[in-house]
């Protein structure tokens, strides 16, 4: 809360507003650090306002006079990128740098936030606040109603000359999380407009947290205290973001004076519409299909990868049109599309050898005065081109007459590209009659889809988390999962088998009990660990290495519930440990001969771009689920259209030579194996059952709570998490050496699988399970017939003989296994059944 600060910066204001000659100064040092005279020094010396506050509030602001009757003067942001041509670079960094400071200041629950910024002015800057802060999506308030898509809120401004706001997400539920809401508007003058939101929005989808973000925060103490107040009676924390704080001091009569001022000093009206004298172009930016052109109804994660791949050759595209010989040249965006403009420009001054600026156009009438000490020099007025829903009118582009810009680039959206745009007096030609050549960009106006019902992929509910659900810390992972805690899926061991092979029921209709361990084979994973912890380590650092080398500076983890949680909460902590870099983490279901989630898929998709998405699992046996992923994927494309999911799994060990990306191809014990839901965050294997998962929902799983006494998931992360800086260097190296070789999957294990199934007239590759993971699997949740060992293999089987002496499993040794070992299950099981040495095969 602001309310101290707020106080010392009026106490400050009122002591130095009794002090002439350090208001002179003041300004004086303004100029001097601007290079020339302070913007705001014209309005200060005739209206008698004043500016006090941080040393760079002069910096950032000047001042004009508005046609207004509801207040005299205007706060013109120097780096907003509105009344002011500015570098991109200059406007873009100001709001991303806001943005990192809101996810510094919301820390664990940054990525829970949704971030809206005001229209106009704020668009903008709100979308790259929303960037900044990397994960959010991002929603502002529009003055354009929109055909189809219904109002999920509005507010108002009541000081501004158009005070309407609507709220039009694409997607309903956008607004209604409860986690942070972060309200980002150009500058606070009273508090009024976000006090208005808060209140509007927290009677609909009351949340226990807001952040409030600005450039300059120019409230009174009273105006700070009743936001304080205001909070406390809703029982919400509200913080405030700015990048520079003071007061505005008006006089008495300030609103009179200033209307006084501003009928002198209006030019003739004709003194503003000289002839078009230059050419006008038209360019194809080529838009990516069904990108958003702002965030009138959402603007997504995903959305942001999209834009930023095309950014480079829409930019090049913009670069050839313009002429040779430009020096200077204008991106001039239009009212409350300011955020594609913007990006447009910021690509294009990394383009080419001229000067670039970025502006928009407004609908806020301000008057322009021809001096240095003025904050808007020249404006130029055309009629409204976009048909909008308060009536004809005139709309403006200031500071762009007299600018010296040898190009300028409009960006409209297609609602805007109108026959008023190319109109006589239009603003092309009105661009025209000040410089040689004019560009229209036109940017496709996104239209949502009509709704169509709970299927709407944006409807999914948000990722499931500890310690609702699981005993992973909130951070680590997001469970993209529907919670079956309360229902009954277990069924005994021998039931399931005889169920599963008789083709009554699928394996992931039910689940196993549970395996509680002895106390003998607790101390046993305990001992695995200890011993192969720092193993464990450096394969978790040699394939998140892998990852970000070749498959995405920023990847997104997507591991397969469940034995591919641990290794995603592990590489994600290898990523924090070595590059500082939080990378998203979250967890689905895939089923064998069922295919992955696809509604999952349809929420990534919503969230991240596909193409971050690196699916993750603890390893490869035969390669069932590296085929059964790429071909649900191809499936799921075609039936969905999303497109950008790369089918290549990463695994810490790939011992079936199935994959690229893994931290090795030995085949020994992963101690995550030797145990269920107690090394995977209590979290059953999924469910699929149609009478439990319907079309629209997310795959299930159970939380079993009571089980907390005997969990060792975070232990098992902790251990092997606590050995990286001692691998660090054979990592660097094992990397290195792994990325310069050729790791074309050979599927050595399948055939070695296919071989084994023949030999012992089983004849279902589904009934051989390779490897030490996939031999403790079946020795846990299936009716296995024997084992296979390989010759001489040492203590990464002893869980194996243990479980296998303890259900009266023989294991067979064997010469030239492929595998470490590998676990069979009979085909024809039925009850009562018995193992190959004569005993019962029970639990």
């Amino acid at each position: 809360m602001q309310g101290n600060r707020r106080k010392e910066l009026r106490e400050k204001a009122v002591n130095e507003g009794e002090r002439p000659e350090a208001r002179r100064a003041a300004r004086a040092g303004a100029a001097d650090r601007a290079g020339g005279v302070w913007s705001g020094s014209w309005v200060a010396e005739r209206l008698g306002v004043e500016l006090t506050g941080d040393d760079t509030l002069t910096d950032l602001l000047g001042l004009a006079l508005r046609r207004n009757p509801k207040r005299a003067h205007l706060l013109v942001s120097n780096v907003l990128g509105k009344h002011v041509p500015q570098s991109p670079s200059v406007v873009y960094g100001h709001g991303v740098t806001l943005g990192r400071r809101v996810r510094e200041l919301l820390a664990d629950q940054a990525g829970e936030a949704v971030v809206l910024g005001y229209a106009e002015t704020a668009t903008g800057l709100g979308h790259s606040v929303a960037d900044g802060l990397g994960t959010a999506p991002y929603l502002h308030s529009t003055r354009r109603p929109v055909t189809g898509v219904a109002q999920a809120g509005g507010f108002e401004e009541s000081h501004s000359h158009a005070t309407s706001h609507l709220l039009l997400p694409e997607d309903p539920a956008l607004l209604a999380g409860d986690g942070p809401l972060v309200l980002v508007d150009d500058e606070f003058s009273t508090g009024n407009t976000v006090l208005n939101t808060i209140r509007e929005l927290h009677a609909r989808y009351p949340r226990r947290r807001y952040v409030v973000v600005a450039l300059v925060d120019m409230r009174s103490a009273a105006d700070a205290d009743r936001l304080d107040d205001f909070a406390r009676e809703i029982g919400a924390r509200v913080d405030l973001v700015a990048a520079a704080s003071g007061t505005v001091t008006l006089p008495e009569g300030v609103l009179h004076k200033g209307q006084e001022l501003v009928a002198r000093h209006q030019p003739p009206e004709a003194a503003e519409q000289p002839p078009s004298q230059g050419r006008v172009t038209r360019v194809d930016l080529d838009w990516p299909r069904g990108l958003p052109d702002g965030g009138r109804h959402g603007f997504t994660p995903a959305h942001r990868a999209r834009l930023e791949a095309a950014l480079p050759a829409m930019a090049a595209r913009l670069s050839k049109a313009l002429p040779r010989d430009a020096r200077r040249v204008l991106v001039l965006g239009f009212e409350e599309l300011m955020y594609a403009p913007l990006r447009l420009a910021h690509a294009l001054e990394q383009t080419v050898r001229a000067e670039v600026r970025y502006s928009t156009t407004t609908r806020s009438p301000v008057l322009a005065v021809d001096d240095p000490g003025y904050a808007i020099r020249t404006r130029l007025v055309f009629p409204a081109h976009d048909d909008p829903a308060d009536g004809p009118g005139d709309r403006y582009a200031y500071n762009v007459a007299g600018a010296g810009f040898d190009a300028v680039v409009a960006v409209v959206d297609s609602v805007a590209d109108t026959p008023a745009l190319r109109a006589p007096d239009g603003l092309l030609a009105r661009l025209a009659a000040h410089t040689p050549q004019v560009l229209l960009a036109v940017v496709p106006s996104y239209v949502p889809a009509p709704p169509s019902a709970p299927e709407r992929p944006s409807m999914l509910p948000a990722p499931l988390r500890g310690p609702v659900f699981s005993s992973y810390a909130p951070e680590e992972v997001g469970w993209l999962l529907q919670d079956l805690s309360e229902v009954t899926l277990e069924a005994p061991t021998e039931e399931r088998e005889e169920a599963i092979q008789s083709g009554g029921a699928h394996y992931a209709e039910s689940l196993p009990v549970e395996y509680q361990p002895s106390e003998q084979y607790q101390r046993l994973f305990h001992s695995a660990l200890d011993a192969s912890a720092a193993r464990l380590a450096q394969a978790v650092g040699v394939v998140t290495e892998t990852v970000l080398a070749e498959r995405s500076p920023r990847p997104v983890l997507v591991s397969l519930a469940r034995a591919g949680t641990p290794i995603g909460i592990l590489m994600r902590r290898w990523a924090q440990y070595r590059h500082g870099v939080e990378l998203p983490h979250y967890a689905v279901s895939i089923v064998r001969g069922r295919g992955i989630d696809a509604n999952a898929l349809r929420w990534l998709a919503a969230h991240h771009d596909p193409r971050d998405v690196v699916f993750v699992d603890g390893w490869t046996g035969k390669g069932a689920i590296t085929r059964e992923l790429a071909q649900a994927l191809e499936e799921f494309e075609t039936s969905d259209g999303i497109t950008g999911f790369d089918p290549e799994i990463a695994v810490l060990a790939d011992p079936g030579s199935c994959v690229r990306t893994y931290g090795t191809r030995e085949d020994y014990l992963i101690p995550s194996a030797c145990l269920n839901s107690t090394v995977s965050g209590l979290i059953s294997r999924t469910v699929l059952r149609a009478d439990l998962v319907g079309p629209h929902d997310y795959h299930g799983a159970k939380f079993y709570r009571e089980l907390a006494g005997v969990d060792v998931s975070v232990a098992f992360v902790d251990a092997v998490s606590a050995r990286f800086p001692e691998v660090t260097d054979a990592v660097d190296t094992q990397a290195k050496e792994l990325l310069a070789t050729d790791r074309t999957p050979t599927w050595e294990g399948w055939a070695a699988v296919e071989r084994i199934s023949e030999e012992y007239g089983i004849h279902d590759v589904n009934l051989v399970k390779p490897g030490v993971g996939e031999t403790t699997r079946v020795l846990l949740r299936r009716v296995p017939w024997k084992v296979l060992a390989r010759a001489g293999a040492g203590s990464d089987l002893d869980h194996v003989r243990l479980l296998a002496e303890q259900r009266g499993v023989p294991v067979e040794e064997v010469t030239d296994l492929h595998y470490t070992c590998v676990g069979l299950i009979h085909p024809k099981y039925t009850r009562g059944a018995t193992g190959a040495d004569g005993k019962a095969v029970t639990v």
